[in-house]
């Protein structure tokens, strides 16, 4: 279901007036979407960190606690194909502006939680507003944006996002360490503040964006129409797979160093997260790994990478933890990458939606993995988690081979038929 404004952007004159790098405005817009991204992805996980503080000052267990994380990432998956559709008629720049107003806002309030059933309920409501902000940045991005320079704008915006999901985790990490838990939380609250005021101000309005109607059976076509794609299919679950893995481990990891024999302070475990760097190069790693092995290659190096980092961290040694952790998430992030960029490639029409439903199964994994990880290490300790993480490796494996499997019986279909024909 391409947009109108879509549809706008490539076929008017104004086309060529999309910004560039050096055009005017074009460096306001790619800063405000950078600050955008930290907002968003340090609200999102900011009670990651947190977890084993939470639990002991509500006097819950791991699972209990770990829907703080799983409310919020499960409310933006349900609510990222709504928004986009929203945005369609509202408009990208005040979808956004409103979504981080709103998460913001809650983002004040988290902090003085009285219980953690309402400390849940707001951090679903936090991540149910967030998720305009995905659901709108890439669309805005495309219809503004020349082209040429669509690569770059869109990689700083994934940069803010991953920076912000890292500074949100190392910012409250240090300042509960000092402060407490609550003090942490509003660190990030204070902190998105800055950046939602910084992205309203630099943001410039949209010149490219042509409202078009709520068309709510058209929207339901098309992701039927996606979902009836087994290639898509593939790529979503692939998706939701990998995150699950990612997911149970950054949930549950601050338990285990909390604990003897790491007995780390909370500041050291928030600084954990710094591993998220290695993800940045594994991802820009990905496009190489697919010219050089093939879509399906890659992901069974990604696959491999990730399951050897699970194995690795079951080690009582620091050392080995970290290295697990770091093979943990080059595997994750690479995968990730493969898939995602896959989606946009197959999607025919209505990539949006396309990309909207991947970013659904995605953190629906996250909710999943997070919530599946705390319930396993009640159970089992970090072996439960781990165990959690290595059937997610086995589904990846199964998913990509069965998609092999589908790809040569269609081209013995194919070749049967041109032999048929050729006769």
């Amino acid at each position: 279901m391409p947009s109108a404004s879509t549809k706008a952007a490539a076929t008017s004159p104004a086309a060529d007036s999309r910004l560039s790098p050096g055009a005017p405005g074009y460096r306001r817009m790619s800063l405000a979407l950078f600050a955008a991204g930290v907002a968003a992805f340090a609200l999102l996980y900011s009670t990651q960190a947190l977890l084993p503080a939470v639990s002991a000052a509500f006097g819950a267990t791991a699972s209990a606690a770990s829907w703080t994380v799983s409310a919020a990432t499960g409310a933006l998956a349900l609510c990222v194909l709504p928004l986009s559709a929203l945005s369609e008629r509202f408009g990208r720049r005040s979808m956004m502006t409103a979504s981080l107003a709103v998460a913001v806002g809650v983002g004040l309030l988290v902090p003085f939680a009285p219980s953690l059933e309402v400390l849940i309920a707001l951090r679903a409501v936090q991540g149910a507003a967030l998720a305009g902000v995905p659901a709108s940045a890439m669309a805005f991005l495309a219809e503004e944006v020349r082209p040429k320079a669509l690569i770059a704008a869109i990689g700083l915006f994934v940069a803010g996002n991953s920076i912000g999901g890292m500074s949100g985790r190392i910012v409250t990490g240090w300042v509960a360490q000092l402060w407490g838990w609550r003090a942490g939380l509003a660190a990030v609250g204070l902190l998105s503040v800055a950046c939602a005021v910084a992205f309203r101000l630099l943001l410039p309005k949209a010149r490219h964006f042509t409202p078009g109607p709520l068309n709510p059976g058209a929207l339901v076509r098309t992701v039927r129409g996606h979902l009836a794609d087994p290639l898509l299919r593939r790529l979503y679950l692939i998706g939701a797979l990998f995150m699950t893995v990612f997911g149970a481990v950054y949930t549950v990891i601050g338990y285990r160093l909390v604990e003897a024999p790491f007995s780390l302070p909370q500041g050291v475990i928030g600084s954990i997260f710094l591993v998220y760097l290695v993800g940045t190069v594994s991802s820009a790693a990905a496009g190489k790994l697919v010219g050089r092995m093939g879509r399906r290659g890659a992901l069974y190096l990604a696959v491999s990478t990730t399951a050897a980092g699970l194995l690795l961290s079951l080690a009582d040694a620091l050392p080995a933890v970290l290295a697990g952790l770091v093979l943990i998430t080059a595997g994750f992030f690479a995968g990730h990458a493969v898939a995602s960029s896959s989606v946009s490639r197959t999607a025919k029409t209505g990539r949006a939606q396309a990309s909207a439903l991947y970013q659904s199964a995605y953190y629906l994994g996250s909710s999943a993995g997070g919530t599946l990880g705390a319930v396993a290490y009640h159970a089992g300790g970090w072996a439960g988690t781990v165990l959690i993480g290595l059937v997610a490796v086995l589904g990846v494996v199964s998913v990509t081979l069965c998609g092999t499997h589908s790809a040569r019986v269609e081209a013995r279909r194919t070749e049967a038929e041109r032999l048929g024909l050729a006769c």
